[in-house]
């Protein structure tokens, strides 16, 4: 008797992309308990969260912004390649999405290492510490930013590999187009994600 818990291909995709689906509103949940307290605190201590808010450098902020929103574009267009059995044409374009992660985390390193240097690091020295909220902010702000950084890392290794795959001949296009659009939705939220905490962090001061 056959021990293959699913009777098809077509059963074996669906139950893949409800598995994605539910590790993504876990994703969801965690960022949202971010974004409320975030919520909280502006709330609570306004002329706080606007002052360190307003120490955050927006022109890097946006340029990120518009980083991740095109790395996006190019993994829609990976996905549409890969239904349409376009090998090369779907591993270059991952590629291009997760070299611009990688534009991504060296932009926002080199935005963490100024705000060491101008004293925004939470504790002993830090530059705000006489503005209530200030430092819960920076708190959140390097919480939020920084998970999200893991998560654009791993989505940079995964695109990477299916890259590769893709490439080499291991992933089939179009008989195998779910391996890159199940990877394609994790970016998506990982971008996504982003384009909530931008304003949240950076505009707030606005």
């Amino acid at each position: 008797m056959s021990t293959e818990p699913f009777t098809g291909t077509d059963q074996r995709e669906e139950a893949d992309r409800l598995g994605m689906w539910l590790f993504l509103a876990t994703e969801a949940m965690m960022f949202g308990a971010l974004f409320f307290a975030l919520t909280v605190v502006r709330l609570r201590v306004p002329d706080g969260v606007r002052l360190a808010s307003g120490h955050l450098d927006k022109l890097l902020g946006t340029v990120n912004t518009g980083v991740l929103l095109t790395s996006s574009l190019l993994v829609a267009l990976a996905v549409a390649a890969a239904r349409q059995g376009r090998q090369e044409r779907t591993a270059g374009l991952l590629a291009g999405a997760a070299g611009l992660g990688v534009v991504f985390l060296a932009i926002k390193a080199t935005e963490y290492a100024r705000e060491f240097r101008e004293g925004l690091m939470p504790g002993p020295g830090f530059r705000l510490h006489d503005q209530p909220g200030a430092e819960l902010f920076f708190n959140l702000y390097y919480a939020a930013t920084g998970l999200h950084a893991v998560h654009l890392t791993i989505g940079v290794l995964l695109m990477l590999g299916l890259s590769a795959r893709v490439l080499g001949g291991w992933v089939r296009l179009p008989e195998h187009a779910t391996t890159v659009e199940l990877p394609g939705l994790y970016w998506h939220i990982v971008d996504i994600v982003w384009v909530f905490l931008y304003p949240a962090l950076y505009l707030v001061a606005r």
